[in-house]
């Protein structure tokens, strides 16, 4: 009897450990671009809300050189989350800059799943040059900080200085450097971006403390060259800085951002987090204005991200039963949805 006990009492352990494993939240790498960044700073804010409201997920916010390393870490089986953004998509696709001759090391391709926030770029300058610099071509032949190197900010803004012939000069540094480098005259310009047309860069934020920088404004016939070439056109207003930018307003080229899962997360789990994001978007607005865009209009915020690049990646089944339910979808989408292999 004692024996037969015992071996109840031990088999009910191993039945309270299996069942334990099996309760345990599913881990996800989730990969964002480098500490200090608004990718980083926005997906720490998500994954405090997803803490509470997913127990059964369990996010780890693991900061990268730039989003770009985040979609290739994807693409290659390193993490299970990544930081998406519609220009990276379209090279990806065409097999163009960043992402040349990288086909051949995809074990599985990326997925939209949600849009999270627009990001504008634009040109700053030292205030003390605007009159030397009146719109964009007057930095050809000048050196400037366009963004790390691997940065979709970077990627965004250069290909706005190509279609308009501005014939710059590349330089990189630090982040924290940017400043002084300006005062200095070692760089006539730096891309002072936004997110969601409401808030900037916590590294930009740092260096106007004790840099009085001004927005460099393209001309009329540069925007009117850049909307023909199929730019979007953003006019953000100032307080968006949290400082004087010499200008009433600055005028930039938006692109969109997401925080993509791929088909390892089944689709009922993220319409599930959709709807979480939904419900939880002023709370995130309010930790971080980047979520303006989706407090505002969840529904139509992701159509427009899907919009951008629907013909580059596959739309997550779960993003698409989402977006049928709001009414934002539109059929033609239907054998974008991405599928099992």
């Amino acid at each position: 009897m004692k024996k037969g006990v015992i071996l109840l009492i031990a088999a009910g352990f191993i039945f309270a450990a299996v069942a334990d494993g099996w309760s345990q939240p599913k881990d996800i790498k989730w990969a964002t671009s480098s500490a200090g960044s608004s990718g980083h700073r926005a997906l720490v804010n998500f994954d405090a809300i997803m803490d509470k409201e997913l127990p059964d997920y369990r996010i780890t916010v693991l900061p990268t050189p730039g989003a770009i390393f985040s979609v290739k870490g994807y693409a290659t089986g390193q993490y299970d989350g990544y930081y998406g953004a519609d220009i990276a998509f379209y090279e990806l696709a065409n097999n163009i800059n960043r992402f040349k001759g990288f086909k051949s090391h995809i074990k599985r391709y990326p997925v939209q799943s949600f849009w999270v926030y627009s990001v504008e770029v634009g040109v700053a300058i030292l205030a003390k040059d605007k009159g030397k610099f009146k719109q964009w071509k007057d930095l050809s032949g000048q050196p400037v900080f366009t963004g790390p190197l691997p940065w979709d900010v970077r990627a965004q803004l250069e290909r706005g200085f190509k279609e308009l012939g501005v014939k710059h000069i590349y330089r990189e540094m630090d982040l924290s450097s940017v400043g002084s480098q300006l005062e200095a005259g070692n760089i006539k310009g730096f891309n002072a971006y936004t997110n969601a047309e409401a808030t900037t860069a916590p590294w930009i934020i740092e260096i106007s403390v004790g840099t009085d920088w001004a927005i460099l404004n393209p001309s009329k016939e540069e925007v009117d060259l850049l909307r023909k070439a199929g730019f979007r056109i953003a006019e953000v207003k100032p307080a968006a800085f949290k400082k004087d930018i010499h200008a009433p307003k600055a005028i930039m080229l938006p692109f969109y951002y997401g925080f993509h899962v791929g088909l390892e997360i089944p689709e009922q789990d993220v319409y599930k987090m959709l709807t979480i994001i939904e419900k939880k978007a002023p709370e995130l607005a309010k930790a971080d204005s980047a979520y303006r865009q989706v407090k505002e209009d969840m529904p139509g915020f992701q159509r427009l991200g899907v919009e951008s690049s629907v013909n580059f990646v596959p739309i997550h089944p779960g993003l698409a039963k989402y977006m049928r339910e709001r009414g934002v979808w539109d059929s033609k989408w239907d054998s974008r949805i991405a599928k099992p292999k």
